[in-house]
């Protein structure tokens, strides 16, 4: 529409029949061109986390600087990292642009984390049939101490109602859900005056936005106009994707597993390369997953204890204890491993169980594959030679000749070997056998009638 207005005036600067109309009617298209402004809106369908965070930042840097009516979140999270929250929530707070959150699809819902990102926008709103609530901290795993839990707890509940008291919301009701794990349906929320409109999809909620005014936390008053504006979505980058597929605990952890297969099977099977390289990106990537999540040290320490257990199992026989132990504590790291206390952030048992098993019996048979395939006699090359039964060609006293596997081998023995005689390799130096002879067979003993006789009398 700008570059119109601009070619349009341009054209009519060189006409000289109504000039002065078409120059007026052009500038009039070009303010208006310029007055318009978009509506962006980002979906954010993921754990709370640092890469989510790195998502919702960029959208409202990219909403400020086209100077957006709104930016709007389609939100729908079942909660996560308290630390990277806040960081979704400080940036709302400090938008130069209004921020609306929006729990979308029907179905969908802001638990945990998601509650207080939903309390902390300008507007709040929800889709027909979604729920919000149940921020309450979790201990997973270990029991946490009671202090500890009562400050988490406590330091929450603060956090939420500070953030409901600057919005103007039900400071008690946004409590409860801290305190009691107290959930909302959309009509609920609404009602009690957690959120501020119910909108069936984002058509809907434009409309509603249209004309509503919003106080801003420096004390100025916006109002919006969101009707007719052009929709411009926020996709996340190809590296905000990658980061938070990594970001994902159960995926990190699958892909532990999966680089410490490889990396232990090309140890016992030096050259295979495919499972080295393979196995090298899998771990990579695992530790830089890791590396954007809290990480408890007693869970590493236990899924080391556990692979140590495996290849324990592998060389000593007991009967399967150690590798049901090594199993039991893959399990235990595994579920402690992400320290932090919502559910949505750990690693599922499910997942927990479906890998520490099949990884248990894979190592334990590798290991035993490999200690048996070292164990096995040699019967190429050089050491393939040893043990080989041949005929002296010639007398050994103590060297000679000797005829081995086909061919005419020069031998030293450490005794004399009288020709004809069938030797035995004990050992190679260059190609120069070293041997010792092979001791007769005694003939089986004739027992006569006779004999037979004389020991049943014995008898």
């Amino acid at each position: 529409m700008t570059r119109v207005a601009l070619l349009c005036y341009i054209i009519g600067g060189f006409m000289t029949h109504r000039r002065l109309i078409i120059q007026a009617g052009c500038l009039t298209v070009l303010l208006c061109g310029m007055a318009r402004a978009d509506v962006h809106v980002v979906t954010f369908d993921d754990i709370v986390h640092p890469a989510s965070a790195q998502l919702v930042e960029r959208a409202i840097r990219v909403a400020e600087q086209a100077q957006s009516r709104a930016l709007i979140i389609t939100l729908r999270t079942p909660g996560g990292l308290v630390s990277a929250m806040r960081e979704i929530v400080e940036r709302i707070l400090a938008a130069r642009v209004p921020v609306v959150v929006y729990v979308s699809p029907s179905g969908a819902n802001a638990a945990s984390a998601g509650f207080f990102i939903l309390i902390s926008a300008d507007v709040a709103a929800m889709a027909p049939g979604t729920n919000t609530g149940a921020a309450h901290p979790v201990a997973i795993g270990m029991e946490q101490d009671r202090t500890m839990y009562e400050k988490a707890e406590n330091d929450a509940a603060a956090y939420i109602r500070s953030l409901a008291e600057k919005r103007g919301r039900n400071m008690e009701l946004a409590e409860a859900a801290v305190r009691t794990s107290r959930s909302y349906t959309e009509t609920e929320a609404l009602r009690e005056g957690l959120i501020d409109l119910v909108a069936r999809d984002l058509e809907d909620l434009l409309a509603q936005l249209d004309g509503r005014t919003v106080r801003r936390l420096g004390g100025e008053t916006v109002t919006l106009r969101t009707k007719g504006e052009r929709v411009v979505r926020i996709e996340p980058t190809l590296r905000e994707r990658v980061l938070s597929f990594l970001a994902n605990p159960n995926i990190a952890f699958v892909l532990g597993a999966i680089g410490l297969l490889m990396i232990y099977f090309e140890l016992n099977n030096p050259g295979a390369i495919i499972p080295a390289v393979v196995g090298t990106i899998a771990l990579v990537l695992a530790l830089y997953g890791f590396h954007l999540l809290p990480i408890s040290l007693t869970g590493v320490l236990l899924l080391i204890i556990a692979v140590a257990l495996f290849i324990a199992e592998a060389k000593i026989q007991s009967f399967g204890v150690l590798g049901a132990g090594g199993v039991v504590s893959m399990i235990i790291g595994a579920l402690m491993l992400v320290d932090a206390p919502d559910p949505a952030i750990q690693i599922r048992r499910s997942i927990a169980f479906a890998i520490a098993i099949p990884t248990a019996v894979a190592m334990i048979v590798i290991l035993r594959l490999a200690m048996k395939a070292r164990e096995q006699k040699v019967v190429t090359g050089d050491l393939g030679m040893v043990g080989l039964i041949g005929t002296a060609e010639t007398e050994l006293n103590p060297e000679g000749q000797v005829f081995v596997r086909g061919e005419l081998w020069s031998a030293v023995a450490s005794s004399r070997i009288a020709k004809g005689e069938r030797v035995r390799v004990v050992g190679i130096e260059g190609l120069k056998l070293r041997v010792e002879a092979m001791q007769p067979l005694e003939p089986p003993r004739q027992t006569s009638i006779l004999d037979v006789a004389r020991n049943e009398e014995r008898s």
